[in-house]
C-alpha cells in the first residue's frame, strides 16, 4: 500500500524527533523526549477534536520538532533572553517542519497554515493556532504539570495559582470545559490547586 502524504510527513517528523538525546519514560519504556511529546500531542488531538485536516494534524505533531537544537541556556537568563529564545524557537520549529512538507509535496497554502500554527501566530484570533494552544496546554496539564511542580518545590501556593491561571487563560472555553469534564487525567496532588485557581 502506498503511503499517503500525511503518513510520509508524520514518519519524517518522527525520524527527526527520534534523534533527541534527551529521554523520557512512559510505562517503563524509554522514549526520545520530543518523539514522545509529539505522540502525546497527536493523541490529545484525537481525543479533543478528531475530525481535522492534514495541516492541523501535522502542526500538532510537529509543534516541538527538534526542540533540543535551540536550548534555553543558549540565551541570557533574563526576561528579554527568554522572549528572544521563545520567538526564535517558534520560527525554528515552523521552518523545520516547512522543509519536510515541501519535500513531501504539500501545497504552499497548507505549508503556510502549518507555519502559522507552529509559529504560535494568531492565538485567540486564528482558530487553527488556538486549537494547537488548547492541545499543548491539555498535554501540559495531563503529562507535564506534576513533574514541573516536583522540580520547583520552592514555589508557594500563590505562585502555583498564577501558573495555573496563566495556563487556563491561554485555552479556549471549549478547551477549559474539556479539561474539567474528566476527559483528561488531572495530576492528583495538584487537583485542589487547579480547582482553586479556575474557580477564582
Amino acid at each position: 500500500m502506498t503511503q499517503s502524504s500525511l503518513e510520509k510527513a508524520i514518519a519524517m517528523i518522527d525520524a527527526a524527533n527520534s534523534e533527541d538525546p534527551n529521554i523520557d519514560i512512559e510505562n517503563d519504556q524509554e522514549w526520545p523526549k520530543e518523539l514522545l511529546y509529539s505522540r502525546r500531542m497527536s493523541d490529545m488531538l484525537e481525543r479533543f477534536k478528531p475530525n481535522t485536516d492534514d495541516a492541523i494534524k501535522l502542526a500538532i505533531h510537529a509543534q516541538h520538532i527538534q526542540r533540543w537544537k535551540s536550548p534555553r541556556d543558549a540565551y541570557p537568563k533574563t526576561r528579554e533572553g527568554y522572549f528572544k529564545w521563545r520567538t526564535e524557537l517558534y520560527t525554528f520549529h515552523a521552518n523545520t517542519v516547512a522543509k519536510i512538507l515541501e519535500e513531501v509535496g504539500y501545497p504552499e497554502e497548507d505549508i503556510e497554515r502549518v507555519k502559522l500554527m507552529v509559529g504560535k501566530r494568531g492565538i485567540k484570533s486564528n482558530p487553527d493556532t488556538q486549537l494547537l494552544e488548547d492541545i499543548a496546554n491539555l498535554v501540559f496539564i495531563e503529562h507535564y504539570m506534576l513533574d514541573f511542580a516536583q522540580r520547583h518545590p520552592e514555589y508557594d501556593e500563590e505562585k502555583w495559582l498564577n501558573i495555573i491561571r496563566k495556563t487556563w487563560r491561554k485555552m479556549s472555553e471549549q478547551g477549559q470545559q474539556f479539561a474539567l469534564a474528566g476527559k483528561i487525567t488531572l495530576p492528583e496532588p495538584l487537583i485542589p490547586l487547579i480547582k482553586k485557581a479556575v474557580a477564582s
